[in-house]
């Protein structure tokens, strides 16, 4: 069953690179006490969400903060290092944490796990965003079509 508005944030546990290695990020780490913009992605360097999704949270991060969100967080079921790398070519700094569910557990535990054979992406996470207000989902937008991004873009987010 997918995730819906009302529900608690599963645990689960993230990668994320660092200067001292890969890291561990846990769901509690990221959420307690925090408004967190959360989005996923089908995959790094992917057409749409490169050009599109991931670039236009890089370039409305400022006004996400202004708005009241304490973190910006892309998560993607590919590893740590390309997250990593995938961001540094998307200048994300420290605007948005890159965060790599490497075994796609996080994405299958919201229900969110996708194929997406045409494109050759087997487990992957469907293409979404969603308001977490200490740890509970306060708004969720799911993309009818991996190909689309306006209902789960930064620019959605910041439409109340």
């Amino acid at each position: 069953m997918t995730i819906q508005q009302g529900d608690r944030v599963p645990s689960g546990s993230f990668k994320q690179l660092s200067a001292s290695g890969v890291a561990d990020i846990t769901t509690e780490s990221l959420l307690k006490g925090k408004k967190v913009a959360l989005f996923g992605v089908a995959g790094a360097y992917t057409p749409v969400c490169s050009a599109n999704h991931l670039s236009g949270y890089v370039d409305h991060a400022a006004k996400l903060r202004a708005a009241g969100f304490d973190t910006v967080a892309c998560i993607s079921v590919n590893d740590p290092f390309v997250m990593d790398a995938w961001g540094k070519a998307h200048g994300t700094g420290s605007a948005v944490l890159m965060l790599a569910d490497a075994d796609g557990s996080f994405t299958r535990s919201l229900g969110l796990l996708i194929d997406l054979p045409a494109f050759g992406l087997l487990g992957r996470s469907e293409r979404y965003s969603m308001v977490v207000e200490d740890g509970v989902v306060t708004r969720l937008n799911v993309e009818k079509s991996v190909l689309d991004h306006d209902g789960s873009s930064a620019v959605c987010m910041l439409r109340r």
